[in-house]
């Protein structure tokens, strides 16, 4: 992964929209990284006749920033020029993109000069008004959620997977540490270019492909809840289940998708990612609205939580070396009612600490990102 700062970068970036009947919040964290390289794309109604299509992509760059930014600002208007796109075959259209890209990016003066090595993942999205077209190359992730339930998912290219490993090794490379010839993460990814230089090998058979996997889904306008977009400094502490039963619950709690995706990112950061974290989420119609039902069992829990601490901090009054780090161990072995599903204890580290700032000020800067 590589060298991490001594305290993580929590400021967030956000954006959010609505348009074609879809609403979308959007937020990113530098975190534990040197660097910010993730980068994304949101837009609500698109150019050439297409404005009842949307599009939402994430890319996570690695080995610097380049690639990931420049993919997020060009890969949509690749794939809309090509024949296909334009023909209405979206699936080909998507792929021929995706392939335009990697090889006119190969021709930046940074990547021709040698000089850059980046590449990135991506998984984007185009929803019309009857389907959802998905395409993933690399470690990001896309999750359909549907009447409370994960749907599908796309899959993750690893140097593991059989049919990934067999073109590593057909492509005279190697597996090692799970990793492509022990350094890249990654089987699939855009830029890269020191994995993509066999001259008698086509551009999906090299050691690392940019080509997409690409999916199809009917839209089932009575049951989509949300899709999400992220890439694994989130999928790296929560799986799909807990991923959509914690948005979900967010949900009833709250309109405001930009809190939403703030608090995905917060419980991920405190749940122990290490990573750059990005993450697009996209509500259909059918997704759920705020509950005061809900509303108040989270308010019964921020309740009983102060309380706990207060007792807590009653308790070790006489102990000078009482911090943050062991209030939160404390809390670990109490039982709450109503914890966030998927986010748990880690999903209420932001109140925490707002409480324990109130009650012990002198101390509550001992560790208040502790994981």
């Amino acid at each position: 992964m590589g060298a991490l700062l001594d305290t993580p970068k929590t400021e967030k970036y956000n954006e959010h929209g609505s348009g074609n009947g879809l609403h979308y919040g959007v937020a990113s964290m530098q975190g534990w990284r040197m660097e910010m390289e993730d980068a994304h794309r949101a837009i609500t109604g698109l150019k050439g006749g297409l404005s009842d299509w949307s599009y939402f992509a994430v890319f996570d760059g690695h080995a610097g920033a380049l690639v990931s930014a420049h993919s997020a600002e060009h890969l949509l208007e690749c794939i809309m020029q090509t024949e296909e796109f334009k023909a209405e075959d979206v699936t080909k259209g998507i792929h021929s993109g995706f392939l335009r890209l990697d090889d006119e990016m190969r021709e930046l003066p940074e990547m021709s000069s040698g000089t850059e090595k980046s590449g990135s993942t991506a998984v984007c999205a185009f929803i019309s008004p009857r389907n959802i077209y998905i395409a993933n190359c690399g470690d990001s992730r896309a999750v359909l959620c549907r009447a409370g339930d994960p749907v599908f998912s796309t899959r993750d290219h690893k140097p593991v997977l059989p049919a990934e490993k067999e073109r590593i090794q057909n492509a005279g490379g190697s597996v090692m540490i799970q990793r492509v010839n022990g350094a890249l993460a990654v089987s699939r990814a855009l830029g890269d270019y020191e994995y993509k230089n066999l001259k008698d090998r086509g551009p999906c058979e090299q050691l690392v492909s940019p080509e997409p996997e690409i999916f199809v889904r009917d839209r089932d306008d009575e049951h989509d809840e949300f899709l999400v977009l992220a890439c694994d400094g989130i999928w790296d502490v929560m799986n799909n289940e807990d991923l959509c039963n914690f948005i979900h619950s967010r949900l009833l709690l709250t309109d405001d998708l930009e809190a939403v995706t703030n608090q995905v990112i917060d419980t991920c950061l405190y749940k122990g990612s290490r990573d750059n974290m990005s993450i697009v989420l996209v509500t259909f119609p059918a997704a759920p609205k705020p509950s005061p039902e809900a509303q108040k069992k989270e308010a019964e829990l921020e309740m009983a939580i102060e309380r706990r601490i207060k007792e807590i901090v009653a308790e070790q009054k006489d102990k000078n070396e009482f911090d943050f780090l062991q209030l939160l161990q404390l809390l670990v072995d109490q039982e709450f009612p109503n914890l966030p599903p998927g986010g748990g204890l880690s999903a209420k580290q932001p109140f925490i600490e707002q409480v324990f700032r109130e009650v012990c000020p002198s101390r509550a800067d001992s560790n208040s990102q502790a994981t």
